[in-house]
C-alpha cells in the first residue's frame, strides 16, 4: 500500500485519477445506484471533492445522475467501454451456462468473481430455484481476498510467499471484518480449504448467510476466478456440505478446462 501511496505522489495526475477511479468503482457497485454521501464516505473523500469529481466525470459520460432521486449511476460511456473490454475479457461468456447449471443442481444462488488485485470482483449472478436467498453478493460487488468464499478459495491456491504477502498489506482486516479475519484464524481457514478443494464461508459476513467458492485457474494454474454460491445457513448443514462441495469443483473444473482451451 505504501508503495503504491508513494507512486501515486510522484506521478502528476495521479492522486486525482485514484479518486476518480474508486467513485467509479463505487458506482458500478451499487445498483440501485449511491448517494453523494455514501460515495464520499467509502471513497474517504469530502462531500466537495467527491461532488467535483462526480460531476467531471458526468461531463464525460462516465457516470450519470437521476434527476428524482440525486442518486449517482453508471453512465453510458462507461458501457460502451465495459462493452469493448468484454469482447477481450470474455471470461462471462465462457462462464455463463456453467454458473446457470451450478445453480440449477445446487438451487441457491451461483457466481462467478474474478481476481482484481488484492481483491475479488462478482461478474456473473444466476438465481437458484430456492425460494429464500442470500443478497450478499451480485455484479460489480467486490470483496478483499480472503473474505467471501471466492476470494478465500483463490487465496488458498497462491503460493505461501504471495499469500503472506498479502497479510503483510493488509494488516486491517480482522479490524473490518472480524476477529475471524485475523492471521492466525484465517490462515487456519486457507489450510482448511486446500485440503478439501474449497471453501466455506459461515456466515462470518452476514450472519445466517453462508457461502461456498472454489478456484479456477487459467493455463499456468495459477487461481484467477472462484465460482460460488450462497444461502441460508440450514441449506448448508453438514450432511449436504461434501454434495455441495463436489458440484462446486466439477463446475469450476469445467470452467477451469474450457478457459484452457479457449484461449491457445
Amino acid at each position: 500500500m505504501e508503495s503504491q501511496s508513494a507512486s501515486r505522489r510522484s506521478v502528476p495526475g495521479a492522486q486525482a485519477v485514484s479518486r476518480a477511479a474508486a467513485l467509479l468503482r463505487l458506482v458500478s457497485a451499487s445498483a440501485d445506484g449511491a448517494s453523494l454521501q455514501a460515495l464520499a464516505r467509502d471513497a474517504g473523500l469530502s462531500r466537495s471533492t467527491a461532488h467535483r469529481l462526480l460531476t467531471a466525470l458526468r461531463v464525460e459520460g462516465l457516470v450519470d445522475q437521476d434527476e428524482g432521486t440525486a442518486r449517482w449511476t453508471p453512465g453510458p460511456e462507461l458501457y460502451l467501454m465495459g462493452t469493448v473490454a468484454a469482447a477481450r475479457y470474455d471470461i462471462t461468456e465462457l462462464s455463463r451456462d456453467i454458473v446457470r447449471s451450478l445453480a440449477v443442481k445446487t438451487e441457491e444462488s451461483a457466481f462467478l468473481s474474478t481476481r482484481r488485485a488484492d481483491e475479488t470482483v462478482c461478474l456473473v449472478r444466476e438465481e437458484g430455484s430456492f425460494p429464500i436467498r442470500s443478497f450478499v453478493l451480485s455484479e460489480g460487488v467486490r470483496f478483499p481476498l480472503g473474505v467471501a468464499s471466492a476470494g478465500l478459495a483463490i487465496l488458498a491456491f497462491l503460493p505461501d510467499h504471495d499469500v503472506d504477502a498479502y497479510l503483510e498489506r493488509h494488516p486491517e482486516l480482522d479490524e473490518r471484518w472480524g476477529f475471524a479475519h485475523g492471521r492466525a484464524p484465517l490462515r487456519r481457514r486457507l489450510r482448511e480449504t486446500k485440503a478439501r478443494g474449497y471453501a466455506v464461508n459461515p456466515g462470518l459476513i452476514v450472519e445466517g448467510s453462508w457461502g461456498m467458492g472454489a478456484a479456477v485457474f487459467d493455463r499456468e494454474g495459477r487461481p484467477e476466478w472462484a465460482l460460488s454460491i450462497t444461502g441460508v445457513e440450514f441449506r448448508f448443514a453438514a450432511d449436504r456440505l461434501p454434495q455441495l462441495g463436489r458440484t462446486l469443483l466439477s463446475h469450476a473444473h469445467q470452467l477451469s478446462s474450457r478457459i484452457a482451451g479457449a484461449r491457445r
